[in-house]
């Protein structure tokens, strides 16, 4: 399991700790400093039913910044996997990846839902 976290990200902080309350093992990354992988953000989309928009932090000043809203209707998967490789801030996180499922966002009861059922 891999889990990609900001230090000043409320929701990484809160994902790890449930992570480690529930026993799991994982390794943390730095998303700003190692962003995911093309085959990682592919895996995510696809948990996500192709929903591109999903993969953004979406309230993150990098996207306001990149007029990322005005973009994104004409973005390719190609051209969105390459801005999320080079800026890890426009990824959301945390982002979640395990065998049984992939997460962006920290939600418990999704987490309960997806990781212990």
């Amino acid at each position: 399991m891999k889990v990609y976290t900001y230090k000043g990200c409320d929701g990484c902080r809160k994902a790890t700790k449930w992570l480690k309350a529930q026993g799991f093992k994982f390794e943390e990354l730095p998303i700003r400093e190692t962003p995911p992988s093309a085959a990682e953000l592919h895996q995510m989309l696809d948990a996500y039913d192709g929903e591109l928009k999903r993969l953004f932090n979406i309230a993150g000043g990098d996207y306001r910044e990149m007029k990322m809203k005005d973009r994104m209707p004409t973005l390719s998967v190609e051209e969105a996997f390459e801005l999320l490789q080079a800026n890890g801030n426009l990824v959301k996180r945390p982002f979640l990846l395990a065998e049984s499922c992939s997460l962006v966002g920290f939600k418990e009861t999704d987490w309960e839902r997806a990781l212990l059922q």
